[in-house]
């Protein structure tokens, strides 16, 4: 059995599925996995059409003719957001992970891998180390990892773009390349360029993936000694983390505050990566109340609250039976929850939830906190002690168990 064909086949071990799920774009790497996982599990394959680019259509029933030879089941999902404002690729990225899984969990599929390489990896310590990201950014995309109701794998993060065309080479098997990959407008081009120029001097995807490996695992140990400060003094409290403040300075050095703090912003944002080292850096220096990455940390008595911020998601609104910034918002038996939305609790629905005190979490952390919605009408809002016989319940595992991962 060939290198690669032993990794596809131990990619989602320990204790595999038989059936997965198949993020596709047509690209080589997706197409590598493809067909490299089908031999050995019941794949399931999903294309998402950006409507970005007027060829996406074609490269998605490319995608389709492939998965017809294989016999996989294949998916075209749409995006309607191509007219977004902001950081269009950043935002079709996201789009992209909520579509899949929402996907998956119609399909039943619990696990999903994606085509990423030992390129991508180099590319992405490459784009951090330009934001002067700290051991967190710098330690590299996650192997696996859950987020949107489902487990995320990379299983060829170790084999480089090269490698995989070479197989598929060999193979016979065909891949579309994206023109935006090739415009330098984007920071993944400009990051890629970058490496192809580094080549003289001995830098390769594959060497700059082994240098994350290495800080991964000095991520590993520093997790290793937050554990029992995390344990003595910080408390989850649903969606919200409690740190005591002069702990906090007395017993971690700073190296080992910014691990905490940046895995704290992370696990209440949901987002992918840390904030700016140098935002963090401005924080720390004397622990003023501020917002910084989509949280709002508030300093009240001897205590740090990080707590979801308001404006992040006061214009987020999803069906009541979906994902809404990483909560489940689970309806009590036999109730009809056709017409009703998750929202914001927010500054209309706080006066009505009248034992939102008792909760013992901070106003702030409150207007973010999760609610059931008939249009303009509150239902429920079970974080701020108004349950009406709904629960909520955080999609990510404890902070506990999320910095303590690897």
């Amino acid at each position: 059995m060939s290198a690669l064909a032993t990794l596809a086949k131990t990619a989602f071990d320990p204790d595999a599925p038989r059936r997965v799920g198949v993020a596709v774009s047509g690209g080589s790497d997706s197409m590598a996995t493809l067909h490299l996982l089908a031999p050995f599990y019941q794949v399931h394959a999903v294309t998402v059409d950006h409507g970005l680019r007027p060829e996406a259509g074609a490269e998605a029933q490319f995608v389709a003719a492939a998965c017809a030879r294989l016999g996989v089941p294949h998916q075209v999902l749409h995006w309607a957001g191509a007219d977004a404002t902001g950081n269009l690729m950043d935002a079709a990225r996201r789009a992209r992970m909520r579509l899949i899984g929402d996907w998956a969990r119609g399909q039943g599929l619990d696990h999903i891998a994606l085509g990423h390489t030992a390129d991508d990896q180099a590319e992405t310590f490459l784009m951090r180390l330009a934001r002067e990201a700290g051991l967190e950014g710098l330690s590299g995309m996650r192997r696996s990892y859950q987020s949107d109701g489902a487990h995320w794998h990379r299983p060829f993060l170790d084999v480089t773009r090269a490698e995989l065309r070479h197989y598929l080479r060999d193979a016979g098997i065909a891949w579309v390349d994206d023109p935006s990959n090739s415009d330098p407008r984007f920071e993944r081009v400009r990051a890629r360029a970058a490496l192809a120029r580094l080549a003289d001097l001995g830098i390769t995807a594959s060497g700059l993936a082994r240098v994350v490996d290495h800080l991964a695992q000095a991520r590993a140990a520093l997790d290793a000694g937050l554990k029992p400060f995390v344990a003595d003094h910080v408390v989850q409290n649903h969606g919200t983390l409690r740190i005591e403040i002069a702990a906090l300075a007395r017993d971690l050095a700073p190296q080992l505050q910014r691990r905490l703090l940046n895995t704290a912003l992370i696990w209440v944002s949901g987002a992918d990566y840390p904030p700016r080292a140098a935002k963090l850096e401005r924080f720390l220096q004397d622990l003023a109340p501020c917002t910084l990455h989509g949280c709002q940390i508030i300093r009240h008595g001897a205590h740090l609250y990080i707590a979801r911020e308001f404006n992040a998601v006061a214009y987020l609104r999803t069906p009541s039976d979906q994902i809404w910034d990483g909560w489940w918002l689970e309806a009590p038996d036999a109730q009809d929850v056709s017409g009703l939305t998750i929202a914001a609790l927010g500054p209309n629905g706080l006066p009505q939830c009248p034992d939102w005190r008792a909760t013992n979490l901070p106003r702030e952390a409150l207007l973010a906190s999760p609610a059931i919605w008939a249009q303009e009408k509150l239902i429920a809002a079970p974080i701020a002690g108004f349950e009406n016989g709904w629960k909520a319940r955080k999609e990510a595992s404890s902070f506990a168990a999320t910095i303590f991962r690897r």
